[in-house]
Parts: C-alpha cells; sequence; structure tokens
C-alpha cells in the first residue's frame, strides 16, 4: 500500500494542503499517523479520489501554452495481459495512458495509489497561441 503525505497528495491533485485536509475532515480521505506524525493517505484511495474529481478546465483563460511532455499524477489502473500492461495515470485534471511490457510494470512495481510521471516523446506537438483581437 502506497502512502503518501498530504502536502504531496496536495501538488499531486493541484490543490492546497488545506484543502486535502478538508477531504479528510469531510471523510472523502482516510488519514493516517497519530499526534506528532506526519499525516498520510493511501495512495490507491487518492487515486480513486483523483479520478472522481477529475475535470477538465474551459479553456477560456487567454493562456499562451505549448503542452509540456512531463506530467506527474497518480496510478489508478494497471492491466496486464500476457507479455503487456496497460497503465493508466491521473495527471490532475488529465487521464494518461501507456501501453508496456508486463515486465516493465512489475519492475516499476505499478500499482493503483502509485506515484509516477509520464514522459511523452510524440512526432507531433500541438502548440496554442490566443488569436489576436480575442
Amino acid at each position: 500500500m502506497a502512502v503518501i503525505r498530504v502536502r504531496d497528495a496536495a501538488r499531486l491533485l493541484g490543490v492546497s494542503d488545506d484543502t486535502v485536509r478538508r477531504w479528510i475532515a469531510a471523510g472523502s480521505l482516510t488519514a493516517s499517523g497519530g499526534e506528532g506524525e506526519v499525516t498520510t493517505v493511501d495512495g490507491a484511495e487518492l487515486a480513486a479520489l483523483a479520478r472522481e474529481r477529475a475535470s477538465a478546465p474551459p479553456d477560456t483563460d487567454g493562456v499562451l501554452r505549448s503542452a509540456r511532455n512531463r506530467f506527474a499524477g497518480l496510478v489508478t489502473a494497471v492491466t496486464v495481459d500476457g507479455v503487456m500492461a496497460q497503465v493508466t495515470m491521473q495527471c490532475g485534471p488529465f487521464e494518461v495512458t501507456s501501453l508496456m511490457s508486463a515486465d516493465a510494470a512489475r519492475e516499476l512495481q505499478l500499482a493503483p495509489g502509485s506515484v509516477a510521471t509520464a514522459v511523452v516523446k510524440a512526432t507531433t506537438v500541438i502548440v496554442e497561441t490566443k488569436r489576436d483581437g480575442l
């Protein structure tokens, strides 16, 4: 079972530490750690909450951007079928799926709740910019 510190959980989900603590207080997440210990949450439970709460924000902020190719997040599902594995991650509001060898998934010890980074290398890169006058 992967355990994740409150501050790291907040960073992975793009929220404040206080928000994670409110989720704990409301019963949306179960915390571990007694008085004087670092408060942690179960990685698999955090992954389930991340998937449940994920939604892409509307693109109305007028920000100029080019997509980045490294996405830190939580593994939400691992399906192993013979020699291949499908690994799904929740990276903020984005879901990223990777196909890899089953050996690689086992070697990386990937399981729901694991913290990982998806690194994307593609032959097509989309660049967005705001149109003049908008």
